[in-house]
């Protein structure tokens, strides 16, 4: 393969292909990849749950004026840590408040941003977190977070 201009062009024996790939008129590679859809079984919500979860986000963050938002993976060895790296990123993270969910590891983090915390101190954070570790403990990861996001909302209470 060669380049000239930006654009790859092929100068060889098209038999040496991957397969789904072809050389066009003017040279250029072409490839095509098959579309596999994931497995459900992966996924730990229907796609029903996953726009209930939206909403529930998008509710509470117009409701309270803070911005809500959820992670749900992999926390790394420092759950702490990783979660407080994945709030800083968020925009506006001063007025954010993040669940971070690892189901794997059976880890829990609420994190608050300095103007979030006036609104919703650990205390009231600390009861939306023991709840949602109820129902996850009962193996309702969705009912879990539903109710969460309602709590940590009735503890930040309305925009001001």
């Amino acid at each position: 393969m060669a380049s000239g201009s930006g654009v790859a062009v092929f100068h060889g024996n098209e038999e040496d292909l991957p397969e789904g790939t072809v050389v066009t008129g003017s040279g250029r590679l072409s490839g095509a990849q098959q579309f596999q859809e994931s497995d459900p079984a992966d996924h730990p919500f229907t796609p029903v749950q996953l726009a209930r979860l939206d909403d529930a986000l998008t509710l509470t963050s117009r409701e309270t004026g803070l911005r809500f938002a959820l992670y749900l993976g992999d926390l790394g060895s420092d759950a702490r840590a990783t979660a407080v790296d994945l709030h800083g990123r968020i925009d506006g993270f001063d007025e954010a408040v993040l669940v971070a969910v690892s189901p794997e590891q059976r880890q829990l983090e609420i994190v608050t941003g300095s103007e979030a915390k006036v609104r919703l101190p650990d205390r009231g954070a600390k009861l939306a977190l023991m709840s949602m570790v109820a129902s996850f403990k009962e193996g309702d990861l969705f009912g879990g977070l539903l109710s969460g996001f309602g709590m940590l909302a009735d503890q930040a209470g309305n925009r001001p």
